[in-house]
């Protein structure tokens, strides 16, 4: 017998919805998840941060869309956050739910220029250091 689907009715809810369960096991995100710290970035960006006004986004996730931004060719900041919401894996590897507020792109650029060239030049390879470490890349092609 020949099934048919029924139209689309989107749902008011969803019910122990767990994203983790919507992203395969061996998913490249995982592995970064996994093997990299980015909490390193806190303390080095400490001193470029003030003690009032508004709560920034965590640095940590700031670096984490910045790679995502580099590991998935993404044209543009503005393009990342647009594409966000559409990618379960992306928001799983940064810590957001269906429902979580994406920040505004002008946050990577803000960022950039608050830390500087050579923070985040500094950051980038501590981070391709850690998947040297782990085994995730290994220089044989680039």
């Amino acid at each position: 017998m020949m099934g048919h689907q029924d139209p689309l009715q989107c749902k008011l809810f969803y019910a122990n919805l767990n994203i983790d369960k919507r992203i395969r096991m061996d998913h490249p995100l995982r592995k970064i998840d996994q093997f990299i710290d980015f909490d390193f970035v806190y303390n080095e960006v400490k001193a470029q941060y003030g003690t009032n006004g508004n709560i920034s986004i965590p640095p940590p996730l700031i670096l984490k869309l910045m790679l995502l931004l580099v590991f998935y060719n993404v044209r543009s900041e503005r393009e990342l956050m647009d594409t966000l919401p559409e990618r379960l894996d992306w928001l799983w590897f940064l810590g957001y739910d269906l429902d979580t507020d994406i920040p505004d792109h002008s946050v990577l650029s803000k960022a950039r220029k608050r830390w500087g060239v050579e923070i985040f030049k500094g950051f980038f390879e501590r981070i391709v250091w850690q998947c040297v470490e782990a085994g995730l890349v290994d220089g044989s092609k680039i």
